[in-house]
């Protein structure tokens, strides 16, 4: 059985300087918004209201940004991997990126200078798909390389959009670095969200790319600020991006920043535990059933954000993402419905059992949850993997151990 919920909070300095919000802020989030309203399929995602579930839950509000609606792809991860390339094309062409568009990335142009790109990257399904969506838009190719244990559903969608995808027998971190060999070889590019020496722009490209999200979400909002921020986290790519993109953007007034990682793949939790200047490294199969979480190595970019901008760091059990799944999947009577997998309930899933747990209260307390609290939850991606979605819903698979 896996050990209960874990939570670690850091501790720093008052008045030491914090790591710059800007380069992930609004000005930032703004220009990847435009760009992706360029391509003909962007519309804003859903932010769904859950106002009986906050009420049940003794909360002023909970809201969820639904990512399942994403370009018809089902996750959010297309927004990383897509303003990324076209960050790579402008930088090849010698154009700002206020300059991005579709039309322009799709014209006779920009192919007569640069030719059939080849972009590739390691993804448990989702980011690979998003690179593999945009390559096919921008008339590119793709290569992907999937970690042991990928579900054959995501693999599948890849190969649809015309994507060279096969699954290896390594973990993720390891497949990345497969990935890393291969395109040096080929010469294709690689657009992934793990940094490296000498490996920084793209990664920092993708961050930008995810805070589209935010900027849809703080308008959705209105003047409605959450109190809290709950993110999942893998590499950590998406929780920094979006960490210093509200504490850019509401400055004091930010939210508390809350970060949720599987168990056996909390490479974040283990980094903030030791709090000694080092990134630290999860090893070994990285076995949850929160695929689109089950990286190893965090992504240094995005730690310095999160060191100094996150509040809490909770390390979690697989049936806490399969709680959130069920929680969202058949809200209570008024409530939306919210189709979200296993890395995309997570978040929710942890906030249903703090709030319900009487065990849990210390919990609550330490992270300042109450009547007043106002939560917003990111989730990140659908039923990519449908049958799994379906045992558990329908069977009960990961159930609470109490039951």
């Amino acid at each position: 059985m896996d050990a209960p919920i874990q939570a670690v909070s850091l501790t720093r300095k008052p008045g030491g300087p914090l790591a710059p919000t800007a380069p992930f802020g609004l000005e930032r989030a703004r220009t990847a918004q435009r760009f992706h309203a360029s391509f003909p399929q962007y519309a804003p995602t859903p932010l769904a209201s859950l106002n009986r579930l906050a009420a049940h839950l003794g909360v002023a509000a909970i809201h969820v940004k639904d990512e399942s609606r994403r370009f018809s792809l089902n996750a959010f991860k297309v927004l990383g991997g897509s303003y990324a390339i076209g960050r790579y094309i402008a930088r090849e062409l010698g154009l700002v990126p206020e300059d991005l568009t579709f039309s322009l990335l799709t014209s006779p142009h920009v192919r007569d200078r640069l030719g059939q790109l080849t972009f590739a990257t390691a993804t448990d399904g989702n980011h690979g798909r998003g690179v593999a969506w945009t390559a096919a838009q921008l008339g590119h190719r793709s290569v992907v390389r999937m970690p042991k244990g990928s579900s054959p559903e995501r693999l599948a969608n890849i190969r649809a959009l015309g994507a060279d995808a096969s699954v290896t027998d390594l973990n993720y971190d390891d497949t990345v670095r497969l990935v890393q060999q291969q395109a040096q070889e080929q010469g294709w590019v690689v657009i992934q969200d793990t940094a490296w020496e000498g490996y920084w722009d793209i990664p920092a490209w993708i961050m930008e790319g995810y805070t589209t999200m935010a900027l849809e979400a703080v308008r959705q909002l209105e003047d409605r600020p959450p109190t809290h921020l709950f993110l999942q986290a893998g590499v950590g790519a998406m929780a920094g991006s979006l960490a210093a993109f509200f504490a850019d953007f509401y400055g004091q007034d930010r939210p508390k920043v809350v970060i949720v990682e599987p168990h056996r793949a909390n490479c974040l939790f283990h980094t903030a535990q030791a709090n000694d200047g080092q990134l630290h490294r999860v090893d070994g199969a990285l076995d949850t059933i929160m695929a689109g979480l089950a990286c190893g190595e965090p992504c240094s970019i995005s730690w310095d954000i999160l060191r100094d901008h996150a509040d809490h760091f909770l390390s979690v059990p697989d049936y806490v993402a399969a709680q959130g799944m069920r929680v969202l999947g058949a809200p209570l009577p008024g409530d939306p419905q919210v189709i979200s997998g296993e890395s995309g309930a997570a978040t929710l899933g942890l906030v249903t059992e703090v709030l319900r747990r009487k065990d849990l209260a210390p919990l609550k307390e330490a992270l300042g949850l109450g009547k007043a609290s106002r939560i917003l939850c990111f989730s990140t991606e659908g039923d990519t993997d449908r049958e799994n979605y379906r045992n558990i819903l329908w069977d009960g698979l990961w159930p609470h151990p109490s039951k």
